[in-house]
């Protein structure tokens, strides 16, 4: 006869085998890690879709105004990809911009943004990654200009323009309005895209969102502030939502390019409740007069 041990001692034996510090109701989640890939565009960044490349094996090449930047492989091969990561090295790496043994990662990694992600969500995403096939293909050497390749130039730059950072809710905001905040400073990282930069390549904060002709892959990023003249401002709630449901603006238009990809492959597969509360908070942004044209080619 199979005897059933106490509820008590049953739920104790459970916890035991559980790692220090992670409950039953915190272990990690790779189908909510897929989601909050989507919530980032779906890292599409990591994917060469021009020429056909593997899911997230890197090797993409992105223009920006210091030379030509190359995705790393982050599937889970050990020889080329984040295989032989801990769980420790890619929160470092998503919040310090810190690789393995201590590698400065360039900051056209977007950890600007990623920094604020939640530990919670940054484990979850770490589990999804680890389901993601593996791709043997090792990443290319960066393409960027001198003084901009030096690594140890880096650290100077963090020192100047970074600092590592949580989310913080804002009390006396509702809950829509926090959502969408952190779904736009962090895990969407909009502000990498639509703010200008310096001459150094840090965004410049008094002009966060208000559109650059210099955004990823060399595209031009629209002003996405309230402002009625040169942003989104005649936007409503609705439009916002419809259009990263589909990439169609109000006037009939639809997402080229970049924010194609992220609409097609991120964003449209997030919850009408998220996209809602993106909406709230770019309403409530401050709007930026600051007129944009996208450059002749």
């Amino acid at each position: 006869m199979i005897r059933l041990l106490p509820p008590g001692l049953m739920a104790a034996l459970v916890l035991i085998c559980l790692p220090l510090g992670v409950t039953a109701q915190d272990a990690p989640d790779p189908k909510r890690g897929e989601y909050l890939v989507q919530a980032t565009g779906g890292c599409g960044c990591h994917t060469d879709y021009k020429h056909k490349g593997a899911k997230l094996a890197g090797g993409r090449p992105i223009k920006t105004p210091f030379g030509l930047a190359y995705a790393s492989n982050i599937t889970p091969d050990r020889n080329t990809g984040l295989g032989v990561w801990s769980e420790e090295d890619f929160v470092r790496a998503m919040t310090q911009g810190v690789g393995l043994h201590g590698k400065e990662l360039f900051p056209v990694f977007p950890y600007t943004s990623f920094t604020r992600i939640e530990r919670r969500d940054l484990r979850d995403l770490w589990a999804y990654l680890r389901t993601v096939p593996p791709v043997d293909q090792p990443s290319k050497e960066q393409g960027f200009a001198p003084p901009f390749s030096f690594r140890f130039g880096v650290k100077v730059w963090k020192a100047l323009n970074f600092k590592p950072e949580a989310f913080r809710p804002d009390p006396a905001q509702p809950e829509a309005w926090n959502r969408g905040a952190y779904l736009v400073t962090a895990l969407g990282h909009c502000a990498e895209c639509h703010t200008p930069r310096n001459p150094m390549g840090a965004l410049k904060s008094d002009m966060t969102y208000a559109g650059s002709v210099d955004g990823p892959e060399g595209e031009f990023a629209p002003n996405i502030t309230p402002d009625s003249a040169t942003g989104i401002g005649k936007w409503s709630t609705a439009d916002i939502v419809y259009y990263l449901q589909t990439g169609l603006d109000p006037q009939g238009d639809s997402a080229q390019g970049l924010m194609g990809e992220l609409i097609e492959n991120g964003y449209s597969k997030l919850t009408e409740q998220d996209l809602q509360a993106v909406a709230t908070y770019l309403k409530a942004l401050k709007p930026i007069y600051h007129r944009r044209e996208k450059r002749k080619t």
